[in-house]
């Protein structure tokens, strides 16, 4: 039985989402991943080599942390619909390594949640530090049905959104969405809202684009990139533990960069579009394209 209380959360989206917030009173925190033209994590700037704009406004940095270890909460939302029955065993011995990897080093206050979703959305452990009760979550799993992957994401955004620290969803499924009762841009929303990063695993066992939701796995590659994230296309096994890595290796280098909005032209628009340079060409810097509730007075 699905018991994880999805509609409750879109009351609580709708009001954030509506309220009028006057500028200059709460920081607006960026997690920021930056990369070389290699592609190598680069940890060691200062508040110099970031320049941040808010509605085209340059604005004035007021909290920088490199390699920021402020605690992790990260939901693993596991796709156990019927299509993922043949992979999913693999699925799930990578997802207890990562759980290993997390809570045996880092800030003493991570945790992590599991998620299940297929036609409907289940909460199978909420946060904790107990690798045992992790690995026992995941036993509960049981493929069958279809997949409700936009559902999965605005559910797990509503339940981290008040926790401290970063918050953080790795979405593991075969990129297809069947059965969601909300959409693609209410997801989308509900992860801004929230402040998670979201990095989709697309664990693809047909490579022929043709028997492929290239839709699913496109609207997956959007969200990631607009929360900050990245996307993930292995095969079972070696690569998927690969990918599972990358994202820890990724969130022990992350930058928290903040700031007070200021000087914002007025608008009666709730999101506001953010964008980051670099002092240095040659750095690409990641990180969600704006946020919610904020409007000038």
């Amino acid at each position: 039985m699905k018991l994880f209380p999805l509609l409750l959360g879109f009351a609580a989206i709708t009001l954030l989402a509506q309220q009028t917030i006057r500028v200059n009173v709460r920081l607006v925190p960026l997690l920021v991943t930056v990369k070389d033209a290699k592609g190598e994590l680069v940890g060691s700037l200062q508040p110099s080599d970031f320049t941040i704009y808010d509605s085209g406004v340059k604005q004035e940095i007021s909290v920088f942390e490199p390699n920021t270890e402020r605690p992790l909460s990260i939901s693993v939302l596991i796709d156990d619909s019927g299509s993922t029955l043949k992979d999913l065993k693999y699925e799930v011995g990578s997802v207890e390594k990562f759980f290993n990897a997390l809570l045996g080093e880092g800030n003493p206050k991570d945790a992590a949640a599991v998620i299940s979703f297929n036609t409907g959305v289940g909460l199978l452990q909420d946060f904790t530090r107990s690798k045992s009760k992790l690995q026992n979550s995941l036993r509960l799993l049981h493929p069958e049905g279809g997949t409700s992957l936009y559902d999965a994401i605005y559910a797990a955004s509503d339940a981290t959104r008040d926790r401290d620290g970063r918050h953080v969803l790795v979405v593991v499924t075969d990129g297809d969405d069947t059965t969601s009762r909300v959409h693609y841009p209410e997801a989308l929303k509900a992860a801004l809202l929230s402040d998670a990063v979201v990095y989709p695993i697309i664990v693809v066992p047909i490579t022929n684009d043709a028997g492929r939701n290239v839709g699913g796995e496109n609207a997956l590659a959007q969200i990631a990139k607009d929360t900050g994230g990245r996307t993930f296309y292995p095969s079972v096994g070696a690569q998927l533990d690969h990918a599972f890595a990358d994202i820890l290796r990724d969130l022990r280098k992350q930058y928290m960069v903040g700031y007070y909005p200021h000087d914002l032209p007025p608008t009666t628009k709730p999101f506001h579009e953010v964008r980051i340079e670099m002092a240095r060409p040659d750095l690409q810097p990641s990180t969600r394209r704006g946020y919610y509730g904020y409007t000038a007075p």
